[in-house]
């Protein structure tokens, strides 16, 4: 990948789990980038970031500090991205948010590369990059879609604690030293930081991410239905979600039920069209006990899909198990493949 010109890049919230993995991601993938500017709270700003064998220091985010940025990568949170992504873009930025601020708004494309990167031609301004759990689902749903249709989605999952943050990722190795030692467990942060109540995380599974809503899904679950209909411009899909925390630091699990438009499909073709799509590796093989697991997917790009089988009551109806490194494919790198995507399509300018 090359740029002929200038290429100014921001990453605001560049000192949280996601900011971390995008500067890396930054560094790694070799993005053509001129300048970085790392940008945070007040209460980060003055850290040292060492990029490219250069020590960058992280600056407090204020409107003045995207004059000239041409991409601007978020992920502090709602309310930061809601005030400073629209003074980054009457700046002349494109801004990539990671939050969920503009993901359902009208005019704001939803963009999983590998699913819909034209999507990106009609912005203005602001793209939304989308949950993580939905994006790795529609990541290894797309291709069956194209070939087969689709008509039905259920999806259960089994989210790693690194989805809620840093905080909660001290919480699950605080609990997992204090059980060893025989101490007294406090939960503070899980299901939600905040809420009335919470829970052990250690040796649980918790079946709440985010609030609930009046309809009694989870804001989790309500992103993963909503997007996945935006993504994939299928609003008369069918999707069901159920979101659950389990003690994994990173690498979200889900299992995955669809539906096609075609009863003649078999597991063997759907198995020989997941491995040959961008962006996904088939690990397939029940007679090796061969089938992805988040302990191997940390640090990957890739949607992994294992354990892919026709439902035995339903021929329209497969099941299958998709799994990805949540701060990765989930935030960063998808982040980072937006970017490349808009100096490809030559929108940045």
């Amino acid at each position: 990948m090359t740029f002929s010109n200038e290429l100014h890049v921001a990453v605001v919230g560049a000192t949280g789990a996601v900011g971390t993995r995008m500067i890396q991601t930054l560094e790694e993938s070799n993005f053509p980038l001129t300048k970085l500017s790392l940008l945070s709270s007040a209460r980060s700003a003055g850290k040292k970031v060492l990029f490219r064998g250069q020590e960058l220091t992280v600056e407090i985010a204020t409107p003045d500090k995207f004059e000239g940025v041409h991409i601007a990568l978020f992920s502090a949170g709602g309310g930061v991205s809601k005030e400073l992504a629209p003074e980054a873009v009457k700046r002349g930025a494109i801004v990539v948010d990671n939050t969920s601020a503009f993901r359902m708004d009208e005019g704001v494309p939803l963009v999983v590369p590998e699913v819909n990167e034209k999507d990106l031609l009609t912005h203005q301004g602001i793209i939304a990059n989308p949950n993580c759990s939905t994006i790795q689902m529609v990541v290894a749903l797309e291709p069956i879609r194209r070939a087969y249709g689709l008509k039905k989605v259920i999806v259960s999952t089994y989210q790693a604690v690194s989805g809620s943050g840093a905080a909660a990722i001290d919480e699950l190795n605080k609990q997992t030293r204090n059980i060893i030692a025989g101490e007294e467990v406090t939960p503070e942060v899980l299901p939600v930081k905040g809420d009335k109540k919470h829970y052990q995380i250690v040796g649980n599974a918790i079946p709440q991410i985010d609030k609930f809503e009046d309809n009694g899904f989870t804001f989790e679950e309500m992103k993963m239905i909503n997007e996945t209909k935006k993504i994939m411009h299928l609003p008369d899909l069918h999707v069901a979600a159920t979101c659950v925390r389990l003690p994994v630091e990173t690498g979200h699990s889900e299992s995955v039920y669809f539906e096609t438009d075609q009863s003649d499909v078999t597991s063997a073709a759907i198995k020989d069209l997941l491995a040959a799509s961008p962006g996904i590796i088939l690990e397939d093989n029940p007679s090796e006990q061969l089938y992805p697991m988040p302990i191997n997917c940390v640090g990957k790009n890739e949607v992994f899909v294992g354990r892919v089988r026709k439902d035995l009551d339903n021929n329209e109806g497969f099941h299958m198990w998709v799994v990805s490194d949540n701060l990765l494919k989930g935030a960063a790198w998808n982040s980072v493949q937006i970017a490349s995507s808009l100096l490809k399509l030559g929108l940045v300018k």
